[in-house]
């Protein structure tokens, strides 16, 4: 499954600038299929959709528009309910959005190729009411945003916003391409490295006259490890030693 295979239908959404947030939340996310159900494209006030979508404006104008959220979702052989509220016509089960994510991710089996479109939609009730029994029924899996029971309702872009995340985070390019300057510790090989270097610069300064070299190799290499230096860190403590063991020598 890919980002292109994931719909986002909004059901009865009542205010313009929500839409338009919403737009963006999924432009940033790699989204793009957008359909609304349940109102018309022109009761919603465009020039306040396209000010909160601000350079998602494409995600608007390619969205579609039905008078039911069953007309909506034809063409998706799985639906998902996003919604927090239980009851005897609701879901039983639910999934979070990472867990969710995750799920389709490893869901064997879907294609975007004309007519034989398979999609997964995730389903948004209205910013009021959220999803009403009826449209949760056509839905086959719910799922929840765990919040603070002091206060659980979620704006619905908020909402759109943190599952568009995951969902790139499982399916997008972050799931295979580390952000430049993102944090990546040392690999075990190269933590290893890094200790037998700074070792080997101690042993030159005369630390071990006495035994222990071996006990304080683990000690330094489960220290590296658990502090999560990146190469860069590594590269600027092992250089500390190796100074130190130059100027020990009489060398600058």
């Amino acid at each position: 499954m890919t980002l292109s295979d994931i719909v986002i239908i909004l059901s009865r959404p009542s205010e313009s600038g929500n839409v338009g947030a919403v737009c963006r939340a999924m432009k940033n996310m790699g989204l793009s299929r957008l359909r609304i159900a349940g109102v018309s494209r022109e009761s919603l006030n465009e020039a306040t959709i396209r000010a909160r979508a601000v350079h998602a404006a494409d995600v608007w104008e390619g969205a579609a528009f039905f008078d039911t959220l069953a007309e909506a979702a034809a063409d998706c052989s799985l639906l998902v309910g996003t919604t927090r509220r239980r009851g005897h016509h609701r879901k039983n089960v639910t999934m979070d959005p990472k867990e969710l994510a995750a799920w389709l991710r490893d869901r064997p089996g879907q294609t975007d190729s004309g007519p034989t479109a398979d999609f997964t939609a995730l389903v948004f009730g209205n910013e009021r009411t959220g999803l009403e029994d009826d449209e949760l029924a056509l839905c086959n899996i719910a799922s929840h945003i765990p919040v603070s029971d002091a206060f659980p309702s979620l704006n619905l872009s908020h909402a759109v916003q943190i599952y568009a995340y995951e969902l790139f985070q499982a399916l997008g390019s972050a799931a295979d391409e580390p952000v430049k300057g993102a944090w990546v510790p040392l690999s075990r090989e190269q933590a290893d490295a890094l200790t037998a270097a700074v070792t080997e610069n101690l042993e030159a300064l005369g630390f071990y006259r006495h035994p222990g070299r071996a006990e304080q190799e683990r000690f330094i290499r489960d220290f590296i490890s658990r502090a999560g230096l990146t190469k860069e860190e590594g590269r600027y403590f092992g250089d500390i030693f190796a100074k130190a063991a130059r100027l020990a020598r009489g060398h600058t």
